[in-house]
C-alpha cells in the first residue's frame, strides 16, 4: 500500500473487496489506511501499524473467502500478479548519524545481532589482557 505500487492495484483491490459492499466505502477504507501507513513511515510505530493492518486485511480477506469460497482463485492471480510488480525488498539509501560523544571503536546499528564478535585491531581491553 505504500509503494508507487499501490496505484495500480488499488482498482482490482477495490473491486475484489467490494463483493456486497459499496465501491465507495471500500476506496474510503482502503485509501485511509494508505494515508495512515504513509504516516507513520519511519516512525516508532510503522511496524506494529503495519502489523494491525495486515491482520485486519487477512480478518477482511478470510470473511470474504467464507461467504464467496469461488473468489480465492481470483485472489490467488491478485497475489501472484502483485507480488511481481512490487519491487524485491531492496535496501534503500540510508543515512546513519551517531551523536553525543567519541566511540573509540566500531558502532553497531540494527534490529537484532546475536553471536557478533568485532576484533579491535591494535588495542585489547584491560580485562582481556592474558
Amino acid at each position: 500500500m505504500a509503494t508507487d505500487a499501490w496505484e495500480g492495484a488499488k482498482q482490482r483491490m477495490t473491486r475484489f473487496l467490494a463483493r456486497g459492499r459499496e465501491t465507495d466505502t471500500v476506496v474510503a477504507e482502503l485509501t485511509e489506511c494508505r494515508t495512515s501507513l504513509i504516516a507513520v513511515a519511519g516512525t516508532t510505530d510503522e511496524e506494529t501499524f503495519a502489523a494491525d493492518l495486515t491482520a485486519s486485511l487477512r480478518l477482511q480477506l478470510r470473511r470474504l473467502l467464507d461467504r464467496e469460497p469461488g473468489a480465492a482463485e481470483e485472489l490467488r492471480r491478485l497475489v501472484d500478479e502483485f507480488a511481481q510488480t512490487v519491487p524485491s525488498s531492496s535496501p534503500g539509501t540510508v543515512h546513519n548519524s551517531i551523536t553525543g560523544g567519541t566511540q573509540h571503536g566500531p558502532v553497531v546499528q540494527g534490529h537484532t545481532f546475536t553471536n557478533l564478535t568485532i576484533d579491535a585491531f591494535g588495542h585489547t581491553p584491560p580485562d582481556r589482557i592474558v
